[in-house]
């Protein structure tokens, strides 16, 4: 095989010098660049051969013909990821690393390619330096400076004219060329992993200006010339500027997840500066220039940060949170990406943060409640399962928080009764049924158990479960006066029944839905379709079970791979 494969790519490399024309050049150009991204351990085992396919994909780079460019870019990173090590360590015949070679002639090899490709192109040389092996005999942080020691220098040239005259960093051809180099500083970052950070310091404050810069530019158009000034190409690119900032930090925060020591520096060394500025534009910019990614950021930063987060919830919530309320509760479909990541930042702080998120002011603890509720009650469906699993999790935090759960009963848990019930009967959010019933299920359950100690009326002689008893019915009366007093007696007594598991409560539930006569002439499938997954897959189950008991019939993946 391997004699085979040696000759199949001599014979495609002498023929691709030997063909006329670049259309037939191209053709066989991209079978090479297939061929050898599919045998790795080859090239892993033969460092000359490898470094020969590597140096004629650099050819390739420099190739017009459509398509061409594009694979070779390809499969340099497919190579690279599969074989970054040998780039890494001396070979034989070698005086140095190759990557170190690589970043020598890097100019030379980039000079053709358009920018997509180049970001490629460093993100390949990115994971190659991704490589942590002890057997590594170069500083990686040295390497790193290195490789970008080129944009580094458009970089330091930009920042120079800035000082001398802030005008010249207002140009468009300037404010697109500082884009470019940020979005490979964001590919690099993503595949080198935290070795970035000494990348990182070496540009931070210069980046956290110019986003300082560009926010209030933005913000002064659109207060001359009014929201539509964010559509004007150079407040466009300014805009496209900050986004680039903030997906750095995002790819930065991600590749700081594996280690505690990349976090803490994470936590010390840059959040404190980023924190205040990034709040402060979101709060004072114009709803139409605030970027959804801000909440991005902040979501990935208590996902991988966690407890550490905790200190600066108060001023998120304070700078972002109602603002981005305003935002998209005005309508249903403003701001969708708005929209989803706000709901995002929330689970993500009600899973990791969840202390914090309740020793805020009662005014914006009252704000995230009324904003879960807005959106279970939303018509666009991931919108609104979103909410229901934020509101359960919250809930089953709740539970084993009875110091903080306790004043959440006596504001919240009423209206939230109403709220869930109002959902599940009113026939466009079928699809929620099954969290509907886990919310509902632990509501009334944990009334019902004594769970809900402080008292949620004032009525004396009367407990927390005979009032939400009489409450809930009274509610269902005045919601279905065409169902008959016993029907919601029965009902409501069901719903307090703690002998019901999850099913039979989902089962008491749907008798009453089905009952109602808006629901008799509906379908509802949706209000059965766990069910009938379940049902689906164990009919799936057993025929594979059948078939695999004859011999013959059923194929298992070890027979074709011994066939190939």
């Amino acid at each position: 095989e391997k004699r085979f494969l040696v000759s199949v790519i001599k014979d495609l490399l002498r023929l691709c010098e030997e063909q006329r024309g670049k259309d037939n050049k191209a053709v066989v150009a991209s079978n090479i660049m297939y061929i050898v991204g599919q045998y790795p351990r080859f090239l892993r085992a033969h460092w000359k051969f490898l470094k020969t396919v590597v140096n004629k994909l650099f050819e390739f780079m420099h190739e017009h013909h459509p398509g061409v460019q594009d694979m070779a870019c390809d499969t340099f990173l497919k190579i690279a990821e599969k074989c970054k090590r040998k780039f890494m360590t001396p070979q034989v015949e070698d005086p140095q690393p190759f990557i170190l070679t690589l970043i020598s002639d890097l100019q030379r090899h980039i000079g053709d390619l358009q920018p997509h490709q180049v970001q490629s192109f460093y993100e390949s040389v990115g994971t190659m330096l991704s490589d942590q092996s002890t057997l590594l005999r170069i500083p990686r942080d040295e390497v790193m400076l290195r490789l970008m020691d080129l944009q580094n220098s458009s970089w330091r040239t930009h920042m120079l004219e800035g000082k001398q005259n802030v005008q010249n960093l207002l140009k468009v051809e300037v404010v697109k060329d500082l884009s470019r180099i940020l979005r490979i500083n964001i590919r690099v970052c993503s595949a080198a992993g935290s070795i970035y950070v000494h990348q990182l310091s070496t540009v931070f404050l210069d980046i956290l200006n110019i986003y300082r810069l560009y926010s209030e530019q933005i913000i002064n158009a659109c207060i001359q010339q009014g929201p539509i000034a964010t559509r004007v190409n150079l407040y466009k690119s300014m805009r496209a500027v900050k986004s680039d900032i903030l997906d750095l930090f995002i790819a930065f925060t991600e590749v700081c997840k594996d280690s505690a020591t990349d976090r803490e520096l994470f936590m010390t060394s840059f959040m404190p500066s980023i924190v205040p500025q990034i709040l402060t534009d979101f709060h004072t910019s114009p709803p139409n220039a605030r970027d959804a990614k801000v909440l991005t950021f902040f979501t990935t930063a208590i996902v991988v940060l966690k407890e550490l987060m905790a200190p600066h919830i108060a001023n998120i919530m304070d700078a972002v949170f109602e603002k981005t309320l305003e935002m998209i509760s005005t309508n249903m479909l403003d701001y969708p990406e708005h929209r989803m990541e706000f709901f995002k930042f929330l689970h993500e702080a009600n899973q990791h943060c969840f202390h914090a998120l309740f020793n805020i002011p009662s005014h914006f603890q009252k704000l995230v409640v009324d904003s879960i509720v807005w959106a279970f009650k939303h018509t666009e469906r991931n919108i609104s399962e979103t909410g229901l699993e934020i509101l359960l999790s919250l809930l089953e935090n709740l539970a084993v928080n009875p110091a903080v759960a306790q004043p959440f009963y006596v504001s919240f848990l009423v209206p939230l009764i109403h709220d869930v019930l109002g959902v599940m009967t009113d026939r466009l959010h079928k699809s929620g049924f099954k969290l509907h019933a886990s919310i509902l299920k632990h509501l009334f359950h944990s009334i019902q158990a004594g769970q809900v100690v402080a008292p949620l009326h004032s009525f004396n002689g009367m407990s927390n479960a005979e009032f939400v008893r009489e409450d809930v019915s009274m509610f269902l009366f005045r919601a279905f006066p065409n169902l008959t007093k016993p029907q919601i007696v029965t009902f409501v007594n069901g719903l307090f029944d703690v002998t019901m598991d999850l099913n039979a409560f989902k089962q008491h539930l749907r008798d009453f839905l089905i009952a109602n006569k808006e629901f008799e002439s509906e379908d509802n499938t949706e209000l059965f379709i766990e069910e009938a997954e379940a049902n689906l897959a164990r009919a799936q189950q057993a025929e594979w079970e059948y078939m695999a008991s004859v011999p013959g019939l059923l194929r298992g993946a070890g027979d074709i791979e011994n066939e190939a």
